[in-house]
């Protein structure tokens, strides 16, 4: 596991385009992996590789954090892990609540790259009687009903909705009532939030239509 990142306030001129907030967690993965490997410093070349993108891309991205690599140098590992991390509000352990503990909910649960990326599941919701009450990665699932009890006693700040689509807004709802600001959800309806909270929608689907239709461009002839 890489060394802890350490609390930095990050004073941002520009505001990210949304496409380079997408983007940073693979910098961050990507410095992650080469701190790991003892590495102290990293072109800018070396760094996008290992990101998977472009270097121009790569340095107009964090150009936006006021990072500039230094010529013959590159840049300083540590010191831009701590940079994104803090634009990324990933300084400090982030606690999540997941609701809906079916097979999907229940590998979330059981998942260990949380850790490393800075987030701690602290509870496990459901309505199932068959699920309520049991023991899953180490915790007790609790009920729907004792949502509001639990953000506010353990401080949860994101909801995981790995609930059926025609629960998928209720429960959002509900979640929002108790005070999560941060709303990660894997149902394929399009939710509403009010202004103030996040949401960020993981469509499997959609994403498996889209590796389809570039993959059948791969098979036509050229034109």
């Amino acid at each position: 596991m890489s060394a802890p990142v350490h609390s930095a306030r990050v004073e941002i001129a520009r505001p990210l385009p949304r496409a380079t907030v997408d983007r940073l967690p693979r910098y961050l993965r990507a410095l992650d992996g080469l701190d790991a490997q003892g590495v102290v410093t990293t072109s800018s070349a070396t760094l996008a590789v290992v990101a998977g993108v472009g270097s121009a891309q790569l340095r107009k991205d964090l150009s936006f954090l006021g990072s500039h690599g230094r010529r013959g140098v590159g840049y300083d590992v540590t010191h831009l892990r701590g940079r994104i991390a803090a634009a990324l509000g990933v300084t400090s352990r982030q606690r999540v609540v997941i609701v809906g503990i079916g097979n999907l909910g229940h590998a979330l649960a059981n998942y260990a790259g949380f850790g490393d990326r800075g987030f701690t599941v602290v509870a496990l919701v459901d309505v199932d009687p068959a699920v309520v009450g049991t023991q899953v990665a180490g915790m007790t699932v609790r009920h729907l009903d004792d949502l509001d009890d639990l953000v506010g006693t353990l401080g949860a700040t994101i909801a995981v909705l790995a609930v059926p689509t025609s629960a998928a807004q209720r429960v959002c709802d509900l979640v929002v009532r108790a005070g999560v600001g941060g709303v990660l959800s894997f149902s394929s309806r399009d939710l509403v939030v009010p202004d103030g909270v996040d949401l960020r929608t993981v469509d499997v689907g959609a994403e498996l239509q889209i590796l389809a239709f570039h993959g059948r461009r791969r098979q036509l002839p050229d034109a």
